[in-house]
């Protein structure tokens, strides 16, 4: 097999791509030959040594893969060999093989390419968790969705919209505000000018959103403390602006607002059951189509250091996916 391995904190570049022994599946664990691998800012956090997990030396990032079960362990009745699954990884996802939980294997639906099984699992979990299970969207109701280009934005929008909410949008480039409307936006403001405040306000009659979905952090967090609604949500995603605000609590008490923050990997650890039972609808959504995956780019895992590039420097529109 081969993987992608980090020795020591540094960056992409640094990624050595290393030949090792196959694997052999332990005692509840599951051996899959990987044919996808999701690509992710949070696996750029983790070479960086920036993110909340930090794994021994030397291993490889990743966290979500998609392939054929090679083989399984002891005790393993959920999959068999043969199967077309996915996985939810803590990390070590960046390789040719893996080795995973059971917990944390699903069977894919047949008609489900590799490319996006390996691309559903963080970005629809998160937004599916922030929207559904954490501060639930009802219909009607209005979402605003930042950083609405990439992958987890554009799973927000496409789960609100399946809610039945009216979805507002924000993105950097004409670009990218045309791409969240092709995924269902209704509208979709310059995120660079600070005038979206005013016309997320004229959009909702000067109510605000009843929802805001932030996985950029910064100063538009401090921003949309001005256009949410009287008792609504502010999603707090992630920072990928690189800056992790702080909040003046009189705003949240004046305007009877709840800050909901979603980190998903807690869920994995502390409440599983939840998991299998979003993996279910979500599997039931994508299969009446309303979850369509848009895949941005794919690279082959040698090349996985372009791939974290084009995260890095936001040239994404959607999901950029590694094959093996």
């Amino acid at each position: 097999m081969r993987a992608l391995l980090v020795h020591a904190w540094g960056q992409p570049a640094d990624l050595e791509l290393t030949d090792l022994p196959d694997l052999v599946a332990g005692a509840g664990q599951v051996c899959i030959d990987v044919r996808a691998v999701g690509v992710n800012m949070a696996d750029v956090l983790m070479i960086q040594g920036k993110y909340q997990v930090k794994p021994p030396f030397p291993f490889a990032p990743g966290s979500e893969v998609a392939g054929v079960v090679r083989a399984v362990g002891e005790g393993v009745t959920t999959v068999k060999p043969g199967d077309r699954v996915l996985a939810m990884l803590p990390w070590g996802a960046y390789a040719s093989q893996v080795l995973a939980d059971a917990a944390r294997v699903y069977a894919i639906p047949d008609a489900m390419p590799f490319e996006h099984a390996a691309a559903f699992t963080i970005v629809y979990h998160t937004s599916y968790f922030a929207l559904v299970v954490r501060a639930p969207v009802h219909a009607g109701e209005t979402v605003l969705v930042h950083g609405a280009a990439g992958g987890v934005g554009v799973s927000a929008i496409q789960i609100a919209k399946a809610l039945g909410a009216r979805v507002l949008a924000t993105a950097g480039s004409e670009e990218k505000r045309a791409f969240a409307r092709a995924q269902g936006a209704d509208e979709a403001y310059d995120s660079r000018d600070p005038s979206w405040v005013q016309q997320v306000l004229d959009a909702t009659s000067g109510r605000g959103a009843d929802h805001i979905y932030d996985p950029v952090g910064g100063e538009v967090f401090d921003l949309s403390l001005k256009c949410i609604a009287f008792g609504g949500n502010l999603h707090v995603i992630g920072f990928a602006s690189g800056k992790i605000p702080t909040c003046a609590m009189n705003r949240v008490m004046l305007k009877n607002i709840s800050l909901v923050g979603l980190h998903l990997p807690a869920y994995q650890q502390k409440d599983p059951d939840k998991i299998r039972t979003a993996m279910t609808q979500l599997f039931a959504m994508y299969e009446r189509g309303q979850l369509p995956v848009h895949i941005a780019a794919t690279f082959p895992l040698e090349r996985a250091v372009e791939a974290l590039d084009q995260i890095v420097t936001r040239r994404v529109q959607g999901k950029v996916v590694l094959t093996a």
